[in-house]
């Protein structure tokens, strides 16, 4: 049986590991080759060295596009993470002796809803929610003397209104993750510190907090990916891919109009190696900066 056991594993491995190669590490080796080229999506291309490089820093759209997934790198995960832990910790209470407040079971059910919507269909909601004329839902509440507001139309809040829906869309998820996190916290801890006099407060910052430091840390980076994505709700909320004047611009969207509309998929695999590299140093700067010794619950 033992002789049999690696042959055994390797039999698992080998065919989801071959695909991996293929397909993710492969793709992204061809994204690295296809960065040094002038290739348009069709055809040959020809090596043009560092020259998409060269281009990239010096377009302005690229550093605005970069300004608002940074906007969105630091915003996004605080707020999440604060709402989530604030739901979160109410649902429990401080302990599940507590049980949270009344009716905590169906609040989890809610608030975990807008993850089972795809994120189109999330987009195309709030879409009609900030719509700019009355038959949008927010406008169509005011009075009807009121000056309809235009949201997504309106470039000193559309990213703002962006930034609304990444929030909801993902704060459901961290309210059932910490949850869950918090209800693997022994009960006796909250006991003995509740006997000392500690109160809800003192709960929160002095046990559950600390003993949920590796989730949130892991919700960090999660958060800060998504961040860097927000693609498919630019795509589809935003006035002309991005707009208006690039106020909702973000790096995936100018890969997608470089590449698909712009006929330059050479430049637009450059923009995808800086995303590249701007994720993978993100995440290793949050684990590195957020490590610290753990704490036994």
């Amino acid at each position: 049986m033992r002789h049999g056991k690696y042959p055994f594993i390797i039999g698992f491995l080998v065919v989801p590991l071959a695909l991996y190669l293929v397909f993710v590490v492969g793709a992204y080796l061809q994204m690295f080759q296809l960065s040094l080229t002038d290739w348009s999506g069709y055809g040959g291309f020809t090596y043009i060295g560092v020259e998409n490089f060269q281009k990239l820093w010096d377009d302005s759209v690229f550093w605005i596009a970069l300004r608002h997934n940074l906007y969105l790198l630091i915003v996004m995960p605080i707020v999440t993470i604060a709402l989530a832990l604030f739901f979160a910790f109410l649902l429990n209470s401080g302990g599940k002796k507590a049980g949270g407040v009344w009716g905590s079971k169906v609040y989890r059910v809610i608030f975990f809803f807008p993850q089972l919507l795809a994120l189109a269909i999330v987009a195309v909601i709030f879409g009609r929610v900030f719509g700019s004329d009355k038959s949008g839902m927010i406008n169509g509440l005011l009075p009807q003397s009121w000056t309809p507001w235009l949201f997504l139309a309106d470039e000193r809040w559309a990213l703002t209104c962006i930034l609304v829906v990444l929030v909801w869309q993902a704060v459901g998820f961290y309210v059932v993750l910490f949850s869950a996190g918090m209800g693997s916290i022994a009960e006796e801890i909250y006991e003995a510190a509740a006997l000392d006099g500690a109160t809800k407060v003192t709960l929160f910052f002095k046990i559950t907090l600390p003993l949920l430091w590796d989730t949130l840390q892991v919700a960090w980076v999660y958060l800060g990916i998504a961040a860097f994505d927000a693609f498919a709700l630019v795509n589809i909320m935003s006035v002309n891919h991005g707009g208006p004047n690039n106020s909702t611009q973000v790096l995936s969207m100018q890969i997608y109009l470089n590449a698909f509309q712009n006929s330059q998929a050479g430049y637009a695999s450059a923009l995808g190696v800086v995303l590249f590299f701007l994720t993978l140093t993100f995440a290793a700067l949050t684990l590195r900066v957020t490590r610290r010794d753990a704490v036994a619950a």
